[in-house]
């Protein structure tokens, strides 16, 4: 009788070593490292959305959405903003800070 030899293929996963799920929350020094450095290489476009993400939770579909008239009347940045959210189909309200609206 000849012996069958069973080779096993191991199956690599594809997110084996990786963090899956919620990721951790920014802590405050790497806030301000980002913000450091968008300021310095003058991305103001980039560091305002950053700091309308910081300020307003929201998801990033809803965030890119945003408008200036969402948040500003005129020449003048309002206080609280209110925007319908894309997923949940809800209204959101926010406070805009002083550090964002400038």
């Amino acid at each position: 009788m000849a012996t069958i030899k069973q080779q096993t293929k191991k199956h690599i996963l594809w997110n084996k070593g990786k963090l899956t799920g919620q990721k951790p929350a920014l802590k405050l020094k790497e806030v301000w490292y980002i913000r450091i450095h968008l300021q310095m290489s003058k991305r103001i476009k980039e560091l305002a959305l950053f700091n309308m993400a910081i300020d307003s939770k929201l998801r990033s579909c809803d965030l890119v959405k945003l408008r200036v008239s969402d948040v500003a009347h005129g020449s003048q940045v309002l206080k609280r903003a209110m925007v319908i959210q894309q997923k949940a189909k809800f209204p959101v309200q926010f406070e805009i800070t002083e550090e964002t609206a400038i």
